[in-house]
């Protein structure tokens, strides 16, 4: 019998200003895979990006998403299906 799983999306958004929160909002409800850009904000205004970072921790704790940044200028957000690796998690 073949098992049919939910196609899960990975999306690429460049965040440019604090209303993209919106579209991100839309998608983490689709369940979808974020890499978020952010340095077009981060070079415009670090305090809008600050509170759009804290924004995007609540919003992944709300609905039980894994979030780590991915280097300087990327944040990635995943449904709770997919765990993040991080260093303290100690997978063997």
């Amino acid at each position: 019998m073949q098992r049919h799983e939910a196609t899960t999306y990975l999306k690429a958004i460049t965040i440019r200003d604090p209303s993209d929160m919106g579209q991100i909002r839309e998608d983490v409800a689709r369940g979808m895979v974020l890499i978020l850009r952010v340095t077009p904000l981060a070079s415009k205004d670090v305090a809008k990006l600050r509170a759009l970072v804290t924004e995007l921790y609540e919003l992944a704790g709300e609905n039980g998403y894994d979030i780590a940044r991915l280097g300087e200028e990327r944040i990635i957000v995943t449904p709770s299906r997919i765990k993040i690796w991080k260093p303290d998690y100690g997978l063997k």
